[in-house]
């Protein structure tokens, strides 16, 4: 893999940093701010106020929204959940598809699996357990443990059982990419109604397919070179090779991956909130503000100001990740 010797950043590049690093920064620091009004604090005497209008507790710099809040402090607040929102669930769906791609990629379907003897006994027991005769359940679940034991006393290796890893992992990620991701998180979302934590679920658990696919086919390549050869020649167990000397190097494609997850993550999170089914309404987000939209149509700022600070974070976003992709 070549890597490029220069590390210079054109200006394009250093603006998009520096409006991440403030976005991150007034996130983290959002509750500590010297904001003159709180997200949900409405005020009642200054409804769809334009920005820089005089409220009852001082300015509104950027103007109140359709239930008179603050939109500077929305804007900060709703800085605070995409980052805590977005930036988590794109690490962890990275990490789930990194190991899943990674075991997919190295063993494919030829992993065999050894079960462990008290685990047989323990499932014997708990199906023996649920036969209608009580007494019979009982001697099948002592036959079970009996016979256990003596494999265990004799020294005799663990049976193994055949697991196709790439088949179930991939056959999960076909099965997830079959769906618009938008359309399975609001039928979830609008079915069932999430909270933040499980709205960052549903987000991890429907984006991890395609770093799973990207790591893969690293691995594929990876496996078959040399350095792994040796390391298998030398006896080193298959996972220690898969964990220590595979898998780093496959884990290259994800430095590219990581800014575009979390352009699709920031998008759809602020996609449910404009629609009122992601978030709940007390959790300031851009999109709910931009939402607002729809009950004071002539109040141009509610929309301007939060969907200037998304599209501004997605391309910042996007530099970043051309920068990362020109220097692998």
């Amino acid at each position: 893999m070549a890597v490029l010797t220069a590390v210079s950043f054109s200006w394009p590049q250093k603006l998009a940093g520096s409006w991440l690093v403030l976005l991150v920064l007034g996130a983290l620091l959002a509750p500590y701010l010297p904001l003159a009004y709180l997200p949900n604090e409405p005020d009642l005497a200054h409804v769809a106020e334009a920005p820089f209008g005089r409220g009852s507790a001082g300015w509104h710099w950027l103007g109140t929204d359709s239930q008179g809040r603050d939109v500077l402090s929305v804007l900060v607040f709703g800085a605070r959940t995409a980052v805590l929102l977005t930036l988590p669930a794109a690490l962890l769906s990275a990490l789930i598809g990194a190991l899943a791609g990674g075991a997919a990629g190295f063993w494919g379907n030829s992993s065999r699996l050894a079960v462990p003897y008290w685990l047989m006994t323990l499932g014997g027991l708990w199906w023996a357990l649920q036969l209608p005769v009580p007494l019979l359940g009982v001697a099948v679940a002592a036959l079970g443990t009996v016979a256990a034991g003596l494999a265990f006393w004799h020294q005799r290796p663990s049976p193994t059982w055949p697991v196709p890893i790439n088949a179930v992992v991939m056959g999960v990620a076909t099965t997830l990419d079959t769906i618009p991701r938008l359309v399975l998180v609001v039928a979830i979302a609008a079915g069932t109604g999430v909270s933040t934590g499980g709205l960052l679920a549903l987000m991890t658990l429907t984006t991890w397919p395609q770093s799973a696919r990207l790591v893969r086919a690293q691995m594929l390549r990876i496996r078959i070179l040399p350095f792994i050869e040796a390391a298998r020649a030398a006896g080193l167990p298959p996972g220690r090779i898969w964990l220590h000397h595979a898998l780093p190097h496959a884990l290259q494609p994800l430095k590219t991956a990581l800014p575009l997850s979390l352009v699709g993550l920031l998008g759809l999170e602020s996609t449910l909130s404009f629609l009122g089914i992601g978030l709940p309404p007390d959790v300031a987000s851009w999109g709910g503000l931009m939402g607002t939209i729809r009950a004071e149509p002539t109040a141009w700022w509610i929309f301007i100001f939060p969907s200037t600070c998304l599209i501004t974070s997605i391309l910042s976003l996007l530099v970043l990740g051309k920068k990362s992709l020109v220097s692998v």
